[in-house]
């Protein structure tokens, strides 16, 4: 398995410093066909960051829409993007789900565990993101988010029972290189390459997110 963070044996991807977000967004689009729309950004004129909502206690500074309307703004034009972060070069890139992909989103122990599983099943999961709340998103397939419960009923785990969040439509993910606060950076925990150009159905990561997930659980309770 190529391109990924914290799984033994394979390579650790670069941070994507200094890469500027107007690059970023269009790549996206141009090379993996996604619509991306800008956030909110970051203000730096204080010792910390602060989201340009103005929000004392914003959950997300800096990586959230910035208007109720936000899915209208999605774009796959790598023109509009370019206008875009002209206008806000500091603006987050935001990735709507439910289009050209969802997004199963775990814990970050599980995200690592679930991606050793795939590698010694010879499963090729899609890209990965790593948010700095700890979190991993495995992008697949859209339609995940009607038939994951069914799935994990069909294991044997209740799905309230597991964190495993399907991010579907009218939500969103923020995307690399975009920074969260003082907290840092979304980064790819499995970069987009051309292996991974077609996303994986949500049934074929299902059994080892699931697996994951379940661990991670029994051992939060054990704590």
């Amino acid at each position: 398995m190529e391109d990924t963070i914290g799984v033994t044996g394979v390579t650790r991807i670069p941070q994507q410093r200094g890469e500027r977000l107007l690059d970023a967004a269009v790549r996206y689009v141009e090379e993996r066909h996604w619509e991306v729309f800008p956030g909110a950004w970051l203000e730096h004129d204080g010792d910390t960051p602060r989201c340009s909502c103005d929000a004392v206690n914003c959950p997300l500074p800096g990586a959230h829409p910035t208007a109720p309307g936000w899915a209208a703004l999605a774009t796959g034009s790598a023109s509009a993007v370019r206008r875009m972060w002209t206008r806000q070069p500091g603006a987050s890139i935001l990735l709507p789900t439910g289009r050209t992909f969802e997004a199963l989103d775990v814990p970050e122990t599980a995200g690592f565990l679930a991606l050793a599983r795939m590698e010694r099943l010879g499963l090729t999961p899609g890209p990965v993101t790593r948010t700095p709340d700890r979190r991993m998103l495995f992008l697949v397939l859209p339609g995940a988010a009607a038939k994951v419960p069914h799935l994990l009923r069909a294991l044997g785990w209740a799905p309230g029972a597991l964190d495993l969040v399907c991010r579907g439509e009218g939500e969103y993910i923020a995307a690399p290189p975009t920074r969260v606060g003082p907290h840092g950076a979304v980064q790819w925990a499995r970069r987009p390459t051309a292996s991974n150009r077609w996303l994986p159905d949500a049934e074929e990561l299902i059994s080892p997110l699931g697996y994951a997930c379940a661990r991670d659980a029994a051992a939060v309770r054990t704590r």
